[in-house]
């Protein structure tokens, strides 16, 4: 039987590498860290910047914002505030929301009280 190999996911990348994937300067990013200060990158003990996936993914919905949807740096903030104030995807609001699972729960808990012969 073959074996598989094991890939390794990098966890961290430089500055440098996130330039070159977004296709913009290093100064541009550092920019935007501080224009927009929810994203922070970790640092090594020299002060190099270490990006998670989370972090270039957040930098690339920045670059839509301001380069292809030519959003201002404001504009995009908002947009950003909005995204991480997730509403339900199905247009439920909240009081909604918390009224069907509360009926959920109150189900499931009569179900528990049934004997499990009757079950």
């Amino acid at each position: 039987m073959p074996l598989k190999e094991k890939t390794v996911e990098k966890l961290y990348w430089s500055i440098g590498e996130v330039a070159e994937q977004l296709g913009v300067n290093t100064s541009l990013i550092r920019y935007w860290e501080k224009e927009f200060g929810n994203l922070r990158p970790k640092r090594t003990g020299k002060g190099d910047r270490l990006y998670t996936r989370k972090d270039i993914e957040q930098l690339q919905h920045i670059q839509h914002l301001v380069k292809e949807k030519g959003f201002t740096l404001q504009g995009a903030r908002e947009q950003l505030r909005k995204a991480d104030n997730v509403e339900p995807s199905n247009g439920l609001d909240v009081d909604q929301l918390r009224e069907r699972l509360l009926h959920v729960r109150s189900k499931l808990i009569a179900l528990a009280e049934v004997p499990a012969e009757q079950a």
